[in-house]
């Protein structure tokens, strides 16, 4: 016996350990992470993530409560009364009087539904409820994934700026402190200086600017991914890999069963037909069987009720056939039939809507990426112009203010690239979406 015991304690205890260590939390990425790190985080840890999947298994279990109806209903009651004034009845020429003062009853009854019309509609709809809330966890998989992705191509479009911004400022210190000793040499008047101390001051604004909003773009993509405030992680890309992914393959029709939205739609309608059919079962009879055994205690006192049983079974059919409701019957069917009319329409009306929003995204990805070459053109080009206007600045053959025109259309086809890239990104995203290709 005592070995026995032994051994059960031990594989309790192996069996909680094992519990425990399946259960332990995926580690949480911190330093330096991509994109790939962040969406496989928010997948697992997303608040609407978590939200659905608490959701999927709430609609599970009620659809397991609604078919449990299929099961025998087993119930157990109890009851007692103290009768205070016994009946009488006449019998013959005698005065009879029936009953005992206290009796009691205990009943055991079994219930089996055979033939059920709220259990014929759970059967049927089940494995269609199922397929809304794996379609449901599946929007808001793909959602998760756009935004996330946004969120964090656009603190990478910030932190490309704030380069740029960090570049420019260096060439401007330069040209502030040639332009002060030219000034102070008595080679050219102070204005060059005093128009480089502006500019200096306007990109030292700027870099302020996109600095300080840092903190509320990572506030923002740690709230979607449901990440730790007081975790700290940093975001690093390939810039030429990004960009090497820019491109998609954008003459893939669309195929509106691809779309979760439809899918989710579609089965929406397939379960209103059901409910249709389930309104015209309102004509069907119900059946169900039952057992019952039913212990009975009667006495003259309380204290000896529970000496003597007297018990009584019985087993039976019960058929219950609707015939006649007021017409409320004709009418729910009539209401269930235009829902179902109601839904094709808004089938129909979801497939033009989810088109129209292909067309704007297919537009929108083309657009972004002509933009995106033109603009990489022209930074090339001013670039170009730059070094050429600084070196004959330099040499005295071009004024400051040529030179001050020329890095500012430097720093802004710098900055249009960027958001070039990024918006290309995104529009890209938006296309999938559309498409309803994102994985």
């Amino acid at each position: 016996m005592f070995n026995k015991k032994v051994l059960l304690v031990a594989l309790s205890i192996l069996l909680i350990s094992t519990s425990s260590y399946g259960q332990d939390e995926s580690p949480i990425p911190q330093g330096d992470i991509s994109l790939d790190q962040v969406l496989e985080y928010a997948l697992l840890n997303s608040p609407l993530i978590r939200q659905s999947q608490i959701d999927e298994e709430i609609g599970d279990h009620e659809i397991k409560a609604s078919l449990a109806g299929w099961f025998p209903q087993v119930d157990v009651s109890a009851g007692g009364n103290y009768n205070i004034k016994l009946q009488t009845q006449v019998i013959g020429d005698q005065l009879i009087t029936f009953g005992q003062p206290w009796n009691s009853n205990v009943l055991f009854q079994v219930n089996q539904t055979l033939f059920n019309r709220d259990q014929l509609f759970a059967s049927k709809s089940s494995k269609y409820y199922r397929e809304q809330l794996e379609d449901a966890i599946e929007n808001t998989r793909i959602n998760t994934i756009v935004e996330v992705s946004k969120a964090y191509y656009d603190i990478l479009l910030a932190g490309e700026q704030l380069n740029i911004l960090k570049e420019n400022i260096g060439r401007l210190q330069k040209q502030l402190q040639d332009a002060k000793n030219r000034y102070e040499s008595g080679l050219v008047d102070k204005t060059d200086y005093q128009r480089a101390s502006i500019a200096l001051s306007n990109e030292e604004s700027d870099l302020n600017r996109v600095e300080t909003s840092f903190k509320a773009k990572y506030a923002y993509l740690k709230q979607l991914m449901g990440y730790p405030d007081e975790l700290d992680f940093t975001l690093v890309f390939d810039r030429e890999e990004m960009i090497s992914e820019i491109y998609m393959d954008d003459t893939e029709p669309l195929i509106l069963e691809n779309r979760v939205e439809y899918q989710i739609m579609q089965t929406q309608q397939t379960l209103t037909e059901i409910q249709s059919s389930y309104e015209k079962w309102n004509y069907l009879p119900e059946l169900s069987a039952n057992y019952r055994y039913n212990w009975l205690y009667f006495n003259e006192s309380f204290s000896n009720l529970y000496n003597q049983a007297y018990p009584t079974s019985s087993v039976g059919l019960t058929l219950s056939l609707p015939i006649f409701k007021g017409g409320e019957r004709n009418h729910r069917v009539r209401v269930a039939n235009l829902q179902v009319e109601r839904g094709a329409i808004d089938l129909q009306n979801l497939g033009s809507q989810i088109r129209t929003e292909y067309e704007v995204a297919l537009s929108d990805y083309q657009s972004s990426i002509y933009e995106w070459e033109n603009i990489r053109e022209n930074m090339e080009m001013a670039e170009e112009v730059y070094d050429i206007i600084k070196l004959q600045y330099d040499e005295g053959i071009k004024a400051y203010v040529e030179l001050v025109v020329a890095e500012s259309d430097l720093r802004t086809a710098q900055i249009n690239h960027l958001n070039a890239i990024f918006q290309v990104l995104e529009s890209k995203l938006d296309l999938q979406k559309a498409l309803g290709i994102i994985e």
